[in-house]
């Protein structure tokens, strides 16, 4: 909004209120921080980078399984547990009177790898030669808030970046009208926000969060309950306003940010203004369209589960493919179903296993009709895994020491386990991956040097990794 612009569209103070700011600024000055914001926007961080190498995957699809998915009944086969089921632990001072607990499903070797998978997950078994099953996965703490957000962050103990927020800030966006990093139905609980935060990242590289808290409103029209015209997201767009006139709007208060942030040199909470202001402006055109699944075939839709009964998360997991296909480059989709399985493990292994299977199967599926697994990173991971020792008779306690996760497409090694746990599956003893190990690892499958990738905060460079982290070569496809 310039000096003897045309207020005509605006009525009474607000518009006396608006050629008073716009005088008071100055036309040349405000043409100059107009063309600044511009220039900034166009080199923000929505515009996509290149890697410090080549990458062998573009983008993330992260499920994950918030509570801790027991690894001992999903993926980690332990003859010798199933053998001494029944039998007292003995595997340090917590474990006085505790028994060991064999797997409440059988396993069997899936696919021509004989990749080892539990009854429980029938249909992502058909993709056994897919997956690379980490079975050395570590963590610092067995509780849930700091182990939640240590693997999101890289940090128990403070307030970091997610991980998301890394690679977005490392690589850009593909598609500047929707945001790059998105989370699906993100949990209120274990940090919240700070587990798609950006951090002391720029807060354009902060995850978008669409359901969580807000489900009813944003997910009405695809809670499974109703097909009602229109996008699944309110608010998108602004009937009340013309195009014209909000692009009017934005431009006097993108000025007015520009100033105050000119004046204040450091202003991150304006900086993120400004970026957000920009983006919600341009999301109008395209999200309405990517979250609308009612332009997917009847054969899509029933390969993913949707109209079957619980789709939320079915219909999570084609949005996730909707999203990558459309340029987001991270993408999280948090199951709603708890693994936090302390009694009841069968029932409940029953109810989250029948959840998740068919979605991430057909992701999957579709993924690789379409030619994007090869370069999509899908990972499969909970913040922690459970003891091979029963608790309450029917369930297992946190464990740290040692589970799984696994990861498929994007560059890694299908049909393969890495690393292992020992005979009981109570500690990692081959190749332990740390989390550190895994965001390492992560990034430099999208072509990044988890080394490299730092940002100045405070007087020293920051990293996902903290001080370290080494990408496990043995997964590398």
């Amino acid at each position: 909004m310039l000096e003897g612009a045309d207020f005509s569209a605006y009525s009474g103070t607000r518009r006396d209120t608006l050629k008073t700011l716009s005088s008071g600024f100055g036309y040349l000055a405000f043409a100059a921080l107009a063309q600044q914001a511009a220039a900034k926007s166009d080199q923000g961080a929505l515009t996509a980078r290149a890697p410090h190498f080549p990458a062998r995957a573009k983008r993330v699809i992260f499920l994950c399984m918030k509570g801790g998915p027991s690894h001992l009944d999903l993926f980690d086969y332990k003859p010798e547990l199933i053998k001494r089921s029944g039998q007292q632990a003995n595997l340090g001072r917590d474990t006085v009177g505790a028994k060991l607990l064999g797997p409440v499903s059988p396993f069997a070797q899936r696919g021509k790898s004989g990749l080892w998978m539990s009854d429980l997950y029938p249909q992502l078994a058909q993709h056994a030669d897919d997956l690379c099953v980490v079975n050395s996965m570590q963590t610092d703490l067995p509780n849930h808030a700091q182990a939640y957000g240590q693997m999101h962050t890289g940090s128990f103990q403070f307030v970091r970046p997610s991980m998301g927020a890394w690679t977005l800030y490392g690589l850009g966006s593909e598609n500047s009208n929707l945001p790059g990093f998105i989370t699906l139905n993100p949990p209120a609980d274990n940090g919240g926000a700070q587990n798609y935060g950006s951090s002391f990242l720029p807060s354009i590289c902060q995850g978008t969060r669409i359901g969580g808290s807000q489900l009813p409103g944003l997910f009405a029209a695809l809670s499974g309950k109703t097909e009602e015209p229109g996008p699944p997201m309110k608010h998108i767009t602004n009937d009340a306003v013309s195009r014209d006139l909000q692009r009017a709007q934005l431009d006097l208060i993108r000025g007015l940010n520009q100033n105050k942030l000119a004046q204040d040199v450091y202003h991150p909470e304006i900086e993120g203004a400004i970026e957000s202001f920009e983006l919600a402006f341009r999301m109008q055109d395209e999200v309405p369209k990517v979250l609308d699944l009612r332009s997917e075939p009847e054969s899509i839709r029933k390969l993913y589960g949707i109209g079957q009964g619980k789709d939320q998360f079915a219909r999570q997991c084609l949005l996730a493919r909707r999203l990558a296909e459309a340029g987001v480059r991270f993408i999280e989709i948090n199951a709603p179903a708890n693994w936090d399985h302390h009694n009841m493990l069968k029932d409940s292994l029953v109810n989250t296993c029948g959840i998740t299977d068919q979605p991430i199967a057909a992701l999957l599926t579709d993924l690789k009709a379409r030619d994007m697994l090869k370069d999509t990173l899908v990972v499969w991971a909970g913040e922690f895994g459970r003891t091979p020792y029963a608790q309450s008779g029917d369930g297992r306690d946190h464990n740290h020491k040692g589970y799984s996760l696994w990861m498929a497409g994007g560059g890694v090694k299908g049909g393969m386990t890495y690393g292992a746990t020992d005979d009981l599956g109570y500690k990692a003893v081959i190749d332990p991956m740390h989390i550190h190990d895994w965001h390492a690892t992560m990034l430099h499958l999208l072509g990044l040097d988890h080394t490299k990738l730092t940002f100045n905060y405070g007087g020293r460079d920051f990293r996902l990794t903290e001080v370290y982290g080494n990408v496990a070569k043995g997964v590398l496809a």
